[in-house]
């Protein structure tokens, strides 16, 4: 044995960090037919690091005042050697960060991977979803131009619908009676917080695809050792080429386009006292914001945009096909389509002004959006799905 395999044997003793990368990584068994759409989880975990890799040395310059968080931001850009780079790696990755993100999502929803055994799994994916818009939207604050200033009172606002203690949980918010530096302190102590609780809710995410295993494309349970592999090499090797193609169009966008998923208002200073003309969130909100504005009531418009986020947690028993993969399921294959332009759909009217057509096609979308999942107690009971086949 050699003295380096002697070093690694004498340290795993006492803290068995190899022999677990080993047993639960690199010889994990894993379904042998995983396509490209499986690499999207391993993305998302590089994106993750990459934010927060990026945001601990923008920290080092970034100033959370009011006074002198926007200038703070063009030191950033002009002074701070490399800091043009880390910023824009950082702007860019949190929509990249959502594009992996969303496919995932769409990947699980399409191969139910959803269902039994995997409930828990996917809870912590929303988890995982939830507080990454959270962590997102104060990151948007924290520029503190004026779609930042403007977006942060539009969002905050929002609670004071809660009945009794609305009012005064947007005034604790804000620290204040207006979005102000107490309100830029707490964003940004937050936004620095969240990715660490979202890697405690990464590792439970983990830990329950471990127990459970990974779904199939096939969506059938696999009973054979031939339909298993190893994880190492075939899949680190098949996710090392996801990141070649994840790399390529992320060095556009840091190198030629940065401010291109961005809002010109942004580029201007936060003025209290001069709104602007369309307030927009980002690009990743946009569904959610133009189902909070399909409906008319501002309680009932809040509620219908927590609950699309929130049916998602139901999802794994209000859809009670055992069948899991939509390859074999007819009637749900076109609903899932459907379901994913509708969220296209929702995305294009959130950017527009809520305002004639608009607002009854973002109204439409929104009953399509909910009906997707409402109805899939019917199809569950109605649809004949394709023969399964006994294995891969």
């Amino acid at each position: 044995m050699s003295n380096t395999k002697k070093a690694i044997s004498w340290f795993d003793q006492r803290l068995p960090v190899f022999s677990f990368l080993d047993k639960q990584m690199a010889n994990k068994a894993t379904p042998k037919n995983l396509n490209y759409f499986w690499s999207f989880g391993s993305l998302s975990g590089l994106a993750l690091v990459l934010q927060i890799l990026t945001g601990i040395f923008l920290t080092m310059h970034y100033k959370p005042d009011a006074n002198l968080a926007f200038d703070s931001i063009q030191h950033i850009m002009r002074d701070v050697e490399w800091g043009w780079l880390i910023r824009n790696m950082h702007m860019v990755g949190a929509s990249f960060f959502f594009i992996v993100v969303y496919a995932h999502m769409a990947r699980g929803l399409y191969y139910g991977s959803y269902k039994s055994p995997r409930e828990v799994l996917w809870w912590m994916g929303i988890i995982i979803f939830f507080l990454m818009m959270g962590t997102a939207f104060m990151g948007y604050v924290l520029p503190w131009g004026q779609m930042s200033f403007w977006g942060a009172m539009v969002i905050t606002n929002l609670f004071s619908v809660i009945p009794i203690v609305g009012d005064e949980l947007v005034v604790w918010l804000w620290g204040g009676f207006s979005v102000n530096d107490a309100t830029l302190n707490r964003f940004f102590a937050l936004h620095y917080l969240f990715p660490f609780i979202i890697c405690a809710v990464v590792f439970m995410h983990l830990w329950a695809l471990w127990t459970s295993k990974s779904n199939n494309p096939e969506g059938i349970d696999l009973k054979k050792k031939t339909d298993w592999i190893p994880f190492h090499p075939y899949y680190t090797v098949k996710d090392l080429v996801g990141v070649g193609f994840y790399a390529i169009p992320f060095a556009f966008m840091v190198f030629y386009a940065p401010e291109y998923l961005g809002h010109t208002d942004n580029y201007i200073p936060a003025n209290p006292l001069s709104t602007p003309a369309h307030i927009v969130p980002e690009w990743y909100f946009l569904p959610f914001y133009a189902i909070l504005r399909a409906i008319p009531d501002k309680l009932m418009g809040v509620i219908a945009m927590g609950s699309a986020i929130a049916i998602l947690f139901v999802l794994p028993w209000l859809d009670s096909s055992k069948v899991r993969s939509a390859k074999y399921r007819p009637i749900y294959k076109q609903l899932y389509w459907v379901f994913i332009a509708t969220v296209f759909v929702l995305g294009w009217v959130g950017s527009k002004p809520p305002e004639g057509m608009y607002v009854v096609i973002g109204r439409i979308a929104t009953a399509l959006y909910f009906g997707f999942f409402l109805v899939q107690p019917l199809v569950s009971k109605f649809e004949k799905p394709k023969p399964l086949p006994t294995s891969l």
